[in-house]
Formats: C-alpha cells, structure tokens, sequence
C-alpha cells in the first residue's frame, strides 16, 4: 500500500497513528506531497481530485481518499479488535467522535488559511466565526473526557485518535491559543495519549 504523505498534515497523522496502533505501519509506503491551498499538488490530483491529503492505494491499486474512509478500509485488514466497532450505537458514537474532530480541524485550517492573507484582506470575522467552532468543540470534548465512557484508554478507537491528532495540530499550529486552559479533562488525558509510541513516532514538523 502506499499513502500520500505529509507530516504536517492532521488527516494523514490520523491514518499512520492508526496504522502503528494496528501493526499495519510497515505495509505502507509513504509518498511525500508538497500542497497548498493557493497552490494544489498536480501530481495529488491523480490519486484524489479534490487534492486533499491522504489518498491511499490499495494492494490492488484502488486509490481511497480521505482519511475516514482510509482507517474504515485499515480497520479490515488487522486481526485485533475494530478501531470502529461494526454496529450498534458504539459505532456510531466513535464515528461522531471522529466527525467532531476532524471538524474542529477543519475550521482551524480556515482560521490559519486566513492568518496568511495580506492584513488588508483579512477577514476577522470570518476568523472570529471559525474560532467559534474550534473552542465549542474544545468545551465539547472536555465534557466527554471528564464523562469518559468514551475516552478510556483500556478500549482505544477511532475517535481518539483522530482527538489526539486534532489537539496535536492545534498545539503545532498555534490555532485558538492554549487548548488546555480550562479543560483540565481533556488536557490530562491528551497528555497520557501522546506518550503512546503512535504519537511520539508521528510528532508534526515543518518540511
């Protein structure tokens, strides 16, 4: 399998910490891409036309794209126990946990997108908006890992990876400031999290 690659990137974070935690790591290949939203990967736009980082190859040359979809396809290639459970409201709940991640991403790259316009053409209150849903979705997350039904680390899923990586990229990007600042919860168990060998392994860096 191969995978496009960038280190830098919160979604292909996601795939490889899921990966590592399968034992599927050193089936995939990494394809390092270089991407911007001014300037889009030409070679990127073979594998996915909407230009967006991860696409995967399967073994039989079908390439997957995005990153849920690429940890659903992961998830029946181990032996162990799924990352997504297959039914029920578990599922559902790990799949929600890993849309509200995501999402929170999802509006902190617009915030940093806009952070690199000229300051004449910055618009602060699309950043006010957007920063909006990043800290709603921070206090939401802080009520689920004080709750913590679905945050235990004995039981380890989809959705907290892709929470650990979404706090992983606001720490490197600087995004909504410090993220652990009255969310002692969420801030304890994010801290726990990153030790694990999946996170050290995978840290973000500028290329």
């Amino acid at each position: 399998m191969r995978i496009t690659w960038s280190s830098t990137s919160p979604f292909v974070r996601k795939v490889i910490v899921f990966a590592v935690e399968t034992g599927l790591d050193a089936r995939i290949e990494r394809m390092p891409i270089k991407t911007s939203p001014t300037t889009p990967s030409s070679e990127l736009s073979k594998y996915n036309p909407l230009t967006k980082l991860p696409a995967l190859q399967t073994d039989e040359g079908t390439w997957l794209y995005d990153s849920p979809v690429i940890c659903e396809y992961l998830d029946t290639l181990h032996a162990g126990p799924p990352m997504v459970p297959r039914e029920g409201a578990e599922r559902f709940e790990v799949l929600r946990l890993q849309a509200l991640s995501d999402g929170l991403v999802e509006a902190g790259l617009l915030c940093r997108y806009e952070s690199l316009r000229p300051p004449a053409h910055a618009w602060h209150v699309w950043t006010e908006s957007q920063l909006g849903k990043v800290q709603r979705a921070l206090d939401s997350l802080e009520i689920e890992a004080r709750d913590g039904r679905h945050f235990s680390l004995a039981r380890l899923h989809l959705g907290q990876i892709a929470v650990a990586c979404a706090l992983g990229w606001l720490d490197f990007r600087g995004v909504a400031g410090n993220f652990r600042e009255n969310r002692p919860n969420l801030a304890k168990w994010y801290m726990q999290f990153s030790a694990r060998p999946s996170m050290t392994s995978t840290v973000p860096h500028d290329e």
